[in-house]
């Protein structure tokens, strides 16, 4: 009974854990372990930024959670971690619960610097710096590429002659290809970030993919020429009644494009990162030389796959946004 009680806890742990690692935190852990003379957890890594309005601005550092096991006392108010979300509380940390078991605590205005912020910063910067230096050394060296930059040419040059220019067409594709290059790495980098030993699960996070379909979804609004629009609203050499039938059909496609596009990068991403994290898991669960041995060796292949489904996943949202756009700025004698 005991040797039953131990899996079902370890069991229990795992599920946890995973379930942790596909969240955001306000913490950036690399790895942690149980101490054995304390029989307490102890996390590596470093503290972020914690930023909530309540009565005005607090700035502290999620230190001062210690990874959910202290209330924070901030000026008059007390503060508690509890999955990874903060609510206010008293000097015990009490959280209280309705009937479904959701807290019942107030809940500041989060503004803080959490673990996939921290990414998104990163990514960022390095985009930055990394083509800036490769457009600097077009101009040095008379539009000759030279420096890191220069092994990231060719997915340019593939991007802009295979994606743009097919699916937009050369007279309009110079006007999407900044936001095409930036989504295509921006969204390639969070992938292989998050297959790192970080667990960053940027993409994996479904606000992220909103505020990126989102993006394409404003673009391709804007974007829309008159034949654009007539083609959903009042569809050209089509019967009456089929134009009126035919209106909101096309109108709801207009929504569920950039709908489909967050889903499939959320769903993709997430789904690997959990099937990853069960694969590693079973390691610890079997415990034995042929059960752990071939878990490790189905979590080499997956992980083999992932590195691709993370250039994948970046490929198809960068086509499927050009094919927007080129929808919306075809003109009727283009076709």
């Amino acid at each position: 009974m005991e040797n039953e009680s131990d899996k079902k806890k370890l069991k229990q742990e795992i599920s946890e854990y995973i379930h942790h690692h596909v969240q955001d935190s306000h913490d950036f852990g690399i790895l942690s372990y149980k101490d054995k003379k304390t029989n307490r957890k102890v996390y590596i890594g470093f503290p972020l930024p914690i930023i909530i309005y309540d009565d005005g601005f607090k700035f502290f550092m999620s230190s001062k959670f210690d990874h959910g096991r202290k209330v924070a006392k901030i000026d008059n108010s007390y503060y508690v971690l509890f999955h990874d979300k903060i609510f206010k509380s008293d000097s015990k940390g009490t959280i209280n619960y309705d009937k479904e078991g959701h807290p019942l605590n107030l809940k500041p205005f989060d503004l803080s610097i959490t673990k996939s912020v921290t990414s998104i910063i990163l990514v960022s910067i390095l985009m930055f710096f990394l083509f800036r230096n490769l457009a600097h050394s077009y101009k040095r060296n008379g539009l000759v590429s030279s420096g890191i930059g220069r092994y990231f040419e060719p997915l340019i040059v593939y991007i802009r002659d295979e994606i743009a220019i097919p699916n937009i067409g050369l007279k309009h594709h110079k006007r999407f290809m900044s936001f095409l290059l930036t989504i295509f790495f921006f969204v390639w980098f969070c992938n292989i970030l998050g297959l790192t030993p970080l667990g960053v699960n940027v993409t994996g996070n479904i606000a992220i993919t909103f505020c990126l379909a989102l993006l394409t979804f404003i673009i391709t609004t804007i974007s829309g020429t008159k034949d654009y629009w007539m083609h959903i609203f009042w569809m050209p050499g089509m019967p009456l009644p089929m134009k009126i039938i035919m209106a909101p059909i096309e109108l709801l496609g207009v929504i569920i494009k950039p709908f489909t596009l967050m889903i499939r990068l959320y769903a993709n991403i997430l789904a690997g990162h959990i099937v990853m994290m069960t694969l590693i898991s079973m390691i610890f669960i079997f415990r034995n030389f042929i059960g752990s041995g071939l878990s490790f060796l189905l979590a080499f292949f997956i992980s083999i796959i992932e590195i691709l489904v993370a250039l994948l996943q970046a490929y198809i949202f960068t086509i499927l946004s050009a094919l927007y756009f080129g929808f919306a700025v075809e003109e009727e004698h283009d076709h």
